[in-house]
């Protein structure tokens, strides 16, 4: 588990397609040199099949997928969809699509059917965790528990290493009112802890799965969560809209000692 991974959200960006594809090939650009370090960039559904045709070295993601088969389910994608155009990974469980106004409310059962989908797809789910506030009686550890628990029920010992477990502090996001930033340490304290609840759920296997952080990341600090807050990569989001910043922050992945 040496190589570290990059994974970009874009979210609901960019505006089109002419400028979906000019930000991800100035990606492209400045990363042939990249060895190292995996990248997967995650852009709305509408610019997945066309920007997979513009590299084989960035594995695409999408940011969401739908539990159920084809059908009559309006407005949905499907896994197996997203697999068929060459998606390699999908964002599950993410604040803003967990937590109202902007979510749909989200629970750790359906997001558990979701992960259970993705993975029989053949696609590798980033299951993203966090907690909302934290409190002087440390609770949101039991918080981030419940979360592991319920989203990753049935989940074989055999298939846990293909999920990558994103941890997003809500209260470092950049679009929570009165946010505050997260250190290193915050990280690491979680990142131990994330690995105990897993060790004991999935055994030795659990050693295989890779944690990023992902709470309003950007290329000032990305070095000191990736050396010091005991992460296997990093989760950007706003960052990840700005082609230099977010080649900033690869290099600087690419260049960690090993």
């Amino acid at each position: 588990m040496s190589k570290k991974i990059i994974i970009g959200n874009w979210k609901m960006n960019p505006r089109s397609l002419k400028d979906a594809e000019k930000l991800f090939s100035g990606v492209v650009k400045f990363t042939s040199h990249i060895k190292k370090t995996e990248i997967v960039i995650c852009p709305s559904f509408i610019y997945l099949d066309k920007l997979k045709k513009l590299s084989r070295k960035i594995s695409l993601g999408a940011q969401d997928a739908f539990s159920g088969d084809t059908g009559a389910f309006t407005g949905e994608v499907s896994t197996e969809m997203l697999y068929n155009i060459g998606v390699k990974y999908v964002i599950l469980g993410h604040s803003e699509r967990r937590n109202p106004p902007i979510g749909t409310g989200e629970t750790n059962e359906i997001i558990n059917k979701k992960i259970k989908s993705s993975l029989a797809a053949g696609l590798r789910p980033i299951l993203c965790v966090g907690e909302n506030t934290r409190d002087e009686s440390h609770s949101y550890f039991n918080f981030i528990k419940t979360q592991l628990e319920e989203c990753l029920v049935g989940i074989s010992r055999n298939s846990i290493y293909k999920i990558i477990i994103a941890y997003e502090p809500v209260w470092a996001l950049s679009s929570t009112a009165n946010r505050h930033d997260a250190t290193s340490r915050d990280s690491l304290e979680m990142v131990i802890f994330i690995r105990k609840v897993l060790s004991d759920k999935f055994g030795k296997e659990a050693s295989q799965v890779r944690i990023v952080y992902g709470g309003s990341v950007n290329e000032k600090y990305a070095k000191d969560f990736l050396e010091n807050g005991g992460v296997d990569g990093l989760l950007a989001g706003r960052a990840s809209l700005d082609a230099k910043k977010f080649v900033e922050i690869i290099n600087i992945a690419e260049n960690l000692k090993e």
